[in-house]
């Protein structure tokens, strides 16, 4: 996909994530949105991935380690072909496979069940030491938040991760600036995300999270790198996309009613639109 081409499909992305947390009446619309260009750029350009072979064993790795934005996960992964896309109007329906967090066991294209923050990107660097050990040539990828990593146990992993020379492995951080409580530098400060990675040995790429020529740029030289893992801080919006949500703490968790909908989707067309007239 070309430039342009990935911005209408992470438009369509986001689309499918105000749309299922409104079918759902609960869930994580505010980072879901501000990941939907990760997710996009991930599932549609970096991934070696088969939606016709969900487990072929020489596909990359992808664990979503802030499990909550499984709405922005499920969106991408739809739109890629892994299930159908008006599944994504089930979330968090009781008897649907499309849970609040991700599951496994369930979900085509899910390699890691998620939810309880810190633990995806440990998930994360035992499958690249697995990958090391097999000699295989697959790379694995995991998303935090920047809340998240007010966990200790990411720096137990990141630790880890340098240690074992791990050069299949990609951190990515959406650094939105806000979690659950607020402005994440109030909550309890993880500045300056960049030069902690560097401490843990980590190769880091600061990005803007919603230029997608930088994405690539980061992505692509994460590739080059040698001998010890990367890690790309993703500058983002919280709840980028749709005017009432963008920078706004409250909408971390929370569903809009039918007319705050209709005002999220008539944003989006706006900006399709737009991308329609490019």
């Amino acid at each position: 996909m070309n430039t342009l081409e990935l911005k209408k499909m992470a438009n369509e992305v986001r689309k499918s994530i105000v749309s299922a947390v409104h079918s759902a009446k609960a869930g994580h619309p505010g980072g879901s949105l501000s990941a939907a260009d990760i997710f996009t750029y991930l599932y549609f350009e970096e991934l070696n991935i088969d939606p016709k072979n969900p487990d072929k064993p020489d596909r990359d790795r992808f664990v979503l380690s802030k499990g909550h934005t499984a709405p922005g996960y499920y969106a991408a992964l739809a739109h890629r072909g892994f299930f159908p896309v008006e599944d994504l109007l089930t979330l968090r329906h009781l008897g649907s496979y499309l849970q609040g967090h991700p599951c496994m066991q369930h979900i085509p294209g899910v390699d890691m069940s998620s939810g309880s923050l810190g633990q995806g990107i440990s998930a994360a660097v035992g499958m690249a030491i697995g990958g090391k050990l097999d000699n295989a040539d697959y790379r694995v990828y995991t998303l935090l938040g920047d809340g998240e990593i007010q966990e200790g146990q990411v720096w137990e992993a990141s630790m880890l991760a340098a240690h074992r020379k791990l050069d299949n492995l990609v951190v990515i951080v959406d650094n939105n600036g806000l979690q659950i409580d607020g402005n994440i530098a109030d909550v309890n400060s993880p500045y300056p995300i960049d030069k902690k990675f560097e401490a843990f040995n980590f190769h880091v790429i600061n990005i803007d999270g919603h230029d997608f020529d930088q994405i690539k740029a980061a992505f692509d030289e994460a590739k080059t790198v040698k001998g010890r893992p990367t890690a790309i801080i993703a500058k983002t919006v919280k709840g980028k996309g749709v005017s009432f949500m963008e920078n706004q703490a409250s909408w971390h968790g929370t569903a809009p009613n039918d007319e705050q909908y209709a005002v999220a989707m008539a944003d989006l067309e706006k900006v399709g639109e737009a991308l329609c007239q490019k």
